[in-house]
């Protein structure tokens, strides 16, 4: 049987060393008793060592590194679209849905993406290569419509701008 140390250091391996340096210099810029206020970055951090999505082991590694509950962990993980709780394809598209993006033709994008991709929101393609997530707002109204594929913004979309953006994703 682990002790609870133990325990806690075997779930902290789960982290690569890479990723427990990323998340150390978040944890740097907050004041040492609040460590825990990393942990929207620590979550992302591992959910990208993990190819895009967060297990179980993985939240309990983070709440054991940053020395807080699994379960404050859960509510962050659970809480927020950026975090996935299942495998998604390589390139998840993130389609803004709220009231900008509606106004300017969102309904339009959805309805090319499910015709061009061949699967709903909230699902991957058979080949893992897209998954379709509908989202709030991601701060880039101005653009509207747009989604996000990984890190980049793409806005003002047509459905030629989706297609040539798709096209040119590996």
């Amino acid at each position: 049987m682990m002790t609870g140390t133990t325990a806690s250091a075997g779930r902290i391996e789960l982290i690569s060393e890479e990723s427990r340096a990323e998340i150390d210099r978040w944890i740097a810029k907050y004041p040492p008793e609040q460590k825990r206020s990393a942990v929207m970055a620590a979550l992302r951090i591992v959910q990208d060592q993990n190819g895009g999505h967060l297990t179980t082991e993985l939240m309990d590694a983070v709440a054991a590194y940053l020395e807080m509950p699994p379960v404050a962990v859960y509510e962050v993980a659970t809480f927020y679209s950026m975090y996935e709780l299942e495998p998604v394809g390589k390139h998840k598209i993130c389609v803004c849905t709220n009231i900008s993006c509606m106004l300017r033709g969102s309904d339009e994008v959805v309805a090319h993406l499910k015709e061009r991709l061949g699967i709903g929101l909230g699902e991957t393609t058979p080949d893992g290569r897209f998954t379709l997530k509908e989202v709030e707002c991601l701060g880039a109204c101005v653009e509207a419509p747009m989604f996000q594929i990984g890190q980049t913004y793409y806005g003002n979309l047509t459905p030629e701008k989706i297609d040539e953006i798709l096209e040119g994703l590996d």
